[in-house]
């Protein structure tokens, strides 16, 4: 399972700090971190530790059982993140 972050992301980088996966990106030290809406965790590092929902100032991230039916298209997002930049 994995967790998620969702539309109230406002890109703080609290999870970053938190994250013992090192698994939610952009990072501060990205080149576009400052263009970033949000932050993305990558479902397929992220070992469910809680730890950035716990951190998270905004509440924006889930565990993806928990995510409001609103967002459940961030499941996607997340992923998708990440899809992109393997390319």
């Amino acid at each position: 399972m994995t967790y998620v972050i969702a539309a109230p992301c406002i890109a703080d980088y609290s999870c970053i700090e938190v994250c013992p996966a090192d698994c939610i990106s952009p990072r501060p030290d990205d080149p576009d971190f400052d263009k970033a809406e949000q932050l993305y965790i990558d479902p397929r590092q992220c070992i469910d530790c809680n730890a950035c929902m716990e951190a998270c100032p905004v509440s924006a991230a889930f565990h993806e059982w928990d995510l409001p039916d609103k967002w459940n298209n961030y499941l996607t997002v997340n992923a998708d993140y990440y899809e992109r930049s393997l390319r």
